[in-house]
């Protein structure tokens, strides 16, 4: 296993042990960066209106479409050290 993959391993079990909740914003882009390094692109089809939640997780990642992994890994690892 890669060095940047145990980190982000790390990560993200560092992610569910925050001190405190990060505002929905700080959520949405922790959820992006996560579905851009591990699934890559997103190729899913955005959610209706009624579905609210949804379509903010969707902007989130598709707000990074072109990201490599590898960049969104460090920006996850990155992003949930300066939360910690």
């Amino acid at each position: 296993m890669s060095d940047l993959q145990s980190r982000f391993d790390a990560a993200v079990a560092n992610s569910k042990n925050l001190s405190e909740r990060p505002d929905n914003a700080t959520l949405l882009k922790i959820y992006g960066l996560y579905k851009q390094a591990t699934t890559g692109d997103n190729t899913e089809k955005k959610p209706g209106f009624g579905d609210m939640v949804g379509r903010a997780k969707w902007d989130a990642w598709n707000g990074l479409k072109g990201t490599a992994a590898d960049a969104a890994k460090q920006q996850y690892i990155d992003l949930i050290g300066s939360l910690a």
